[in-house]
């Protein structure tokens, strides 16, 4: 399904005019009211703002996992909402890389395990996932974590595998949801440096939520989101 990102786009990703309700009862609570944002291939991207404010809301719709209730998100000039469930599954298998807050490793499986699923669903021989896989843990620096189990290596090291496992399909588009949400300081230092090196050295596109005003400091730009719309960008 890839196929521009080679070609001449204008943006790789963009966000025209959307809104996302959400009906509670007979209420409808408004996450996004409006928003419009393009961001371009190999920017790295902070999206700020208090809880509640939208900000993770934007981030499912921009992996593909939530439909907002109007507007259109276009990445690598497909809409990816026109898309049918199947596709849009193919799509984001191929374009995009998600870490979430919990980590969501599964807690049987060993780092190499984890890291590999992502790839079951690909045509790849056994001897490619494998190769696949040993690049990109060797590139976040576990190594010598593969045969471990989650709960064996720390919070930073788990969070580590979490982005390998988003990378291992090499997707174009890292999305982050607090990536350093549960770590203390000198660990979250080391994953936010870990995301510049993909960013600058990879060409790796990252959009990453956050609340630290610290992780901003490492985005060439910052979105300050409030209520449901972007106030500021920076």
């Amino acid at each position: 399904m890839r196929r521009s990102l080679t070609e001449e786009v204008e943006h790789l990703i963009e966000v025209k005019s959307i809104s996302k309700d959400y009906v509670c009862g007979r209420q409808i609570e408004k996450a996004i009211k409006h928003m419009d944002v393009a961001i371009d291939d190999g920017e790295f991207v902070a999206v700020i703002g208090q809880s509640g404010s939208g900000k993770s809301t934007l981030l499912s719709i921009l992996g593909g996992l939530n439909k907002p209730t109007a507007g259109s998100v276009l990445i690598d000039s497909m809409n990816i909402y026109n898309l049918s469930s199947e596709q849009r599954a193919d799509f984001r298998n191929e374009y995009i890389g998600i870490i979430f807050q919990s980590f969501q490793l599964i807690s049987y499986l060993t780092i190499l395990e984890n890291v590999l699923l992502p790839l079951a669903i690909t045509g790849l021989t056994r001897k490619m996932k494998r190769e696949l896989a040993f690049d990109v843990i060797e590139r976040v620096g576990l190594t010598d974590k593969i045969n471990r189990l989650p709960d064996q290596i720390s919070g930073g090291q788990q969070e580590r595998a979490a982005i390998a496992r988003a990378l291992v399909n090499r997707p174009p588009v890292l999305l982050a949801d607090e990536p350093t949400g549960n770590l203390d300081s000198e660990t979250s230092r080391e994953v936010m440096s870990l995301l510049a090196r993909l960013n600058e050295q990879d060409g790796l596109t990252v959009i990453m939520v956050t609340h630290s005003k610290e992780n901003c400091d490492y985005a060439a730009r910052i979105i300050t989101v409030k209520d449901g719309q972007i106030v500021k960008e920076t």
